[in-house]
C-alpha cells in the first residue's frame, strides 16, 4: 500500500489512552448548587455578550470526545436533535467506536449519544450548559450541540480521531449515509490527545485533516495537554506541547489557568520542537481547575481539571463572535486573531528557547487569557462592515430537524 501513488504514508494505529489531570485537592471545593454565573465563566466575561443578546444562536458546537449524555438537565435543551418533545439523532450524533472493549457501557456503534466514561459530558457542559435555572455551567448556551464519540473509555486511535473529524465536516443520517455538509459542525472541541508512543507515531499524522477542517471554515480548538510539570514543580517545563494534534498550526491550542489566573503547573506549554517547527504554542489559555460542569447521571462536578477544561471556553467563545457577528463566521484566521488581540496579556519570568515568558505573545501563555467582550469590542470598526470569509457560506443557521 505504501508503495502506492496515491498513498501518502501508512502509520500504525495504536490506542491512545486520554490523558487526565487530577483536580487539585482543595477543602473548600464542593459540589453544589450554583447560585449564579460560575467564576470561571464571569472571567472570560462571556456573560458581557449574553447581555448584547449573543449566546451563541444559530452556531453548531461538535463535541468529539468519549460522547456525552445528551439528556443532561444542563445539555438536553442544547441538543440539536432534541425538539422538546422527542429525540432524533441522525446528523447530530455519530459513534467512531465500532469494536468496543467488552464491558463498555455504551457498547459498539451507539445509535443514540453515550458517554462511556463522563470526561465529554463535563466538555460539553463548559461549552454550551444550562439547565435554564441556576446551573449556568456552559460560555454559548445559545449554541446548538453536536457529537461524536471517539475514544472507547478514554482510548482513542488516529482513525477513530479522523472518522469523527469526517463526520463533522459531513454529518450522516443514522444510518451513516446521505452526508450533508450544511448541518456540520461551526466550531469543533477536542479536548483530547494522541501520543506518539501510543498511536499517532509520527507527527503529521493528522495534519492534513485539522488543516482541510480548517479550510472549510470551520474552527478546530485543541487542549495543549497536561505534561507541563511531571515533577510537581510550580511552573511548567519548556517544549512539553508534544501531542498530535495540540501543536498543529491549523488548530486553536490551549493552555489552562488556575483560580489566581496563572498558568497551571501542569498546562503544557511551548515552543513546539517536535515537528522541527519551534512554533509558538499555546495560543491563548482559559481557567482549567477545578471547574463546576455537567457530570454523568444528570448530577454535577465541581473539580473538573486540565487543559481538557480550558478548551471549551475558547469552543464557546468562537459561538459567542459568530453569533454576535455573522459575517465573521467561517473566517478562522480573522477569529483567531480577534481572540488572540482581546486577551489578558500575561507574562512571567520564564524563557523557553528563543521566546522570553516578558513578551506577549510567549510559549506559557500565548496571547494570554481569553476575555470575549475584548474580542467582541476589537471587532468594533468593522461589525457593521461585511467581512471576507472563506470558501463556505458565512453563516449556517440551525436547521429543523432531518
Amino acid at each position: 500500500l505504501a508503495a502506492r501513488a496515491d498513498v501518502s504514508a501508512v502509520e500504525a494505529n495504536r490506542e491512545a489512552p486520554l490523558r487526565r489531570e487530577e483536580s487539585v485537592r482543595d477543602s473548600r471545593l464542593t459540589v453544589r448548587a450554583s447560585a449564579s454565573v460560575e467564576p470561571n465563566i464571569a472571567l472570560i466575561r462571556a456573560p458581557e455578550l449574553w447581555s448584547r443578546g449573543f449566546t451563541g444562536q444559530g452556531i453548531v458546537i461538535g463535541i468529539a470526545d468519549t460522547g456525552f449524555q445528551w439528556d443532561h438537565p444542563a445539555l438536553q435543551a442544547h441538543y440539536r436533535g432534541w425538539d422538546g418533545a422527542s429525540a432524533s439523532h441522525g446528523y447530530n450524533w455519530h459513534d467512531a467506536i465500532h469494536d468496543a472493549v467488552p464491558g463498555n457501557p455504551c457498547g459498539s456503534d451507539s445509535p443514540a449519544p453515550c458517554d462511556d466514561d463522563g470526561h465529554g459530558t463535563g466538555t460539553s457542559g463548559l461549552s454550551v450548559g444550562d439547565d435554564g435555572g441556576s446551573n449556568q455551567i456552559g460560555v454559548a448556551p445559545g449554541a446548538s450541540l453536536i457529537g461524536c464519540r471517539n475514544m472507547d473509555q478514554g482510548n482513542g486511535t488516529p482513525a477513530r480521531y479522523t472518522e469523527c473529524f469526517e463526520w463533522f465536516l459531513a454529518p450522516t443520517d443514522a444510518a451513516g449515509e446521505n452526508p450533508r455538509p450544511d448541518l456540520g459542525a461551526d466550531v469543533i472541541n477536542n479536548s483530547w490527545a494522541c501520543p506518539a508512543s501510543e498511536g499517532c507515531t509520527s507527527p503529521g499524522i493528522l495534519q492534513s485533516v485539522v488543516e482541510n477542517v480548517r479550510a472549510a471554515g470551520i474552527a478546530v480548538v485543541f487542549a495543549a495537554g497536561n505534561s507541563g510539570s511531571s515533577s510537581g514543580g510550580l511552573v511548567p517545563t519548556c517544549s512539553t506541547i508534544f501531542d498530535v494534534p495540540a501543536f498543529y498550526d491549523a488548530g486553536v491550542t490551549v493552555g489552562a489557568t488556575d483560580a489566581a489566573d496563572t498558568i497551571a503547573s501542569f498546562s503544557s506549554i511551548g515552543p513546539v520542537l517536535v515537528d522541527g517547527s519551534n512554533r509558538l504554542k499555546p495560543d491563548i489559555v482559559a481557567p482549567g481547575v477545578n471547574l463546576r460542569t455537567a457530570a454523568l447521571s444528570g448530577g454535577y462536578s465541581g473539580g473538573f481539571t486540565g487543559t481538557s477544561a480550558a478548551a471549551p471556553h475558547v469552543t464557546g467563545a468562537v459561538a459567542l463572535l459568530w453569533s454576535a457577528v455573522p459575517a465573521l463566521a467561517g473566517d478562522v484566521d480573522r477569529t483567531e486573531q480577534m481572540l488572540e488581540l482581546g486577551a489578558v496579556p500575561r507574562t512571567i519570568d520564564l524563557n523557553c528557547g528563543d521566546y522570553p515568558g516578558t513578551e506577549v505573545p510567549n510559549p506559557v501563555y500565548g496571547w494570554g487569557r481569553l476575555d470575549v467582550e475584548a474580542a467582541y469590542e476589537r471587532l468594533a470598526p468593522t461589525r457593521s462592515a461585511p467581512i471576507p470569509v472563506g470558501p463556505r457560506p458565512p453563516t449556517r443557521s440551525v436547521p429543523a430537524r432531518p
